[in-house]
């Protein structure tokens, strides 16, 4: 029985001795594999279809978003209602989102009702048609986001930002315009459809309170379909990075306050530096007590909130520096950034900053397996990124046994300012 009068031992998360749940997987009849971690305590299931249809794997701009956005606007025998009409009848949200390389479609519903959803899922992989009214009403109104964006300098700058990095034509670093809009037609849909869909590799990520019968129902409704897990998938990009580092974009000859991002290339999860760079991009700009944070939010006041982040690519990736600041201090801000980055350079990270940051990442590493669609969602990022465990495990040690010395070389070997694209857009 506990001692409400006595407070529990504080702990440091440093301290934890954290274990990544084991995962389960099995393959469908049509060697789909199928990735899945049973927990919680609510009669609730999450599926997630992972489709190698991001715009990494179209020819044509814009083509894989598009497709994943109209999935669910009309089959052979549903139209777009019908389907919504569905899932909503069982209390269930269906999503469809687009990234580089990937495309998902998540279910999220009650165990009880799989039967009742799964088919007209199994539905969505096989017989979309992609109506001509409903493509004309997406187009619509997608034209019209884009006209509004590109009046934001926040929106504009994470387009030209990535341009600079990766080119205009490599996928990280290409973007939508009005003309791609207008140039799209059905054929192009259908065609990227059946070759990233129907016929496409897929992965299966399912987590929950999973039913007994989980292996059966999925293989009963997906395992007979023409996907292809042993598709090869070998289209390559390199980099064609601007030559000139820094850029100045009037947008609005009104505004008042700048959009700017500092960003340079960086390698990949799979690069030996990637776990070090890591607590040192925390350090500098990755959480609300970051050096970032302190000087130019807190200190100086410049901005409402700046951070730095590593991308999250397969391939290539990017450090950014990103915050919004008033065109009166656009300049110093700038400076304020380049000083912190040469002060990681020069001078060792004091024991009690370092201690505070590694607990800071410990705690997200513990919040992250709180239950059971996070865990699966960081095996999902290990397995797309061809890693396992040891990756996750190799990066608490580092977390654990990192040193002053060790990020000091780090930022020495990635912070120079003379390999950072800088961009402001007013």
């Amino acid at each position: 029985m506990s001692f409400r009068k006595q407070a529990p031992a504080i702990q440091n998360a440093v301290d934890f001795d954290l274990k990544l749940p084991a995962i389960q997987q099995f393959a469908l009849d049509n060697n789909i594999p199928v990735y899945s971690i049973h927990g919680g305590t609510q009669d609730v299931i999450m599926i997630e279809f992972v489709f190698f249809a991001g715009n990494w794997y179209e020819e044509k701009n814009i083509i894989a978003a598009i497709t994943n956005a109209l999935l669910k606007n009309g089959t052979k025998t549903k139209n777009a209602l019908a389907i919504n009409e569905h899932f909503e009848f069982y209390g269930a949200y269906l999503n469809t989102h687009t990234y580089s390389e990937t495309a998902t479609v998540t279910l999220h519903t009650l165990n009880k009702n799989l039967e009742y959803l799964l088919p007209v899922l199994a539905e969505l992989f096989t017989d979309c048609i992609f109506p001509e009214e409903e493509l004309t009403t997406y187009i619509k109104n997608a034209k019209q986001r884009l006209e509004v964006n590109l009046k934001k300098c926040d929106f504009v700058a994470n387009r030209l930002i990535d341009e600079y990095i990766y080119g205009h034509n490599h996928p990280y670093g290409k973007y939508s315009t009005i003309a791609d809009f207008d140039a799209i037609e059905k054929n192009d849909l259908q065609d990227f459809y059946q070759a990233n869909y129907t016929n496409g590799k897929c992965m299966i990520f399912v987590a929950g309170k999973l039913p007994t019968n989980i292996n059966n129902l999925l293989n009963k409704y997906f395992g007979n379909l023409p996907f292809n897990y042993n598709k090869e998938l070998q289209k390559n990009y390199l980099p064609v990075c601007n030559k000139t580092k820094k850029h100045s974009i009037i947008n609005d000859t009104d505004g008042v306050q700048n959009a700017i991002r500092i960003a340079r290339s960086f390698p990949n999860k799979q690069h030996p530096d990637y776990n070090n760079a890591q607590i040192l991009n925390t350090i500098l700009g990755g959480f609300f007590g970051s050096r970032l944070m302190k000087n130019i939010r807190e200190d100086k006041g410049y901005t409402y909130g700046i951070h730095s982040f590593i991308q999250n690519h397969f391939h290539q990736t990017a450090w950014m520096i990103s915050t919004e600041a008033g065109k009166d201090v656009c300049n110093a801000t700038i400076e304020e950034v380049y000083k912190e980055m040469k002060l990681l350079c020069n001078e060792p990270i004091s024991n009690d900053e370092l201690f505070l940051v590694k607990n800071y990442l410990m705690g997200n590493l513990l919040s992250n397996q709180s239950g059971p669609f996070q865990v699966i969602a960081k095996w999902k990022s290990l397995i797309l990124n061809n890693l396992n465990e040891d990756f996750y495990y190799n990066s608490i040690h580092t977390i654990k046994t990192t040193n002053a010395k060790d990020l000091q070389e780090i930022a020495n070997k990635y912070l120079n300012p003379a390999d950072f694209y800088e961009l402001t857009v007013l």
